[in-house]
């Protein structure tokens, strides 16, 4: 009787393992997603800067 109710602990504990380890993969999938997003975020606003520049240099081209 002693080994069927040890496999089934130790089948509990290796689902809880498991189960941690998911929210942990969770929680870090979740981190990069925001990264992702605010370095997407800065690029766009980094382009917006970039063309902006190269308007004001354009105008600045055509009046020498």
């Amino acid at each position: 009787m002693f080994w069927p109710m040890f496999a089934v602990a130790m089948g509990f504990l290796g689902l809880l393992v498991l189960g941690v380890l998911a929210v942990r993969v969770f929680l870090a999938a979740r981190g990069l997603g925001e990264q992702v997003a605010r370095s997407a975020d800065r690029i766009g606003r980094a382009a917006e800067d970039l063309e902006r520049a190269a308007v004001s240099a354009a105008r600045a081209a055509d009046t020498l």
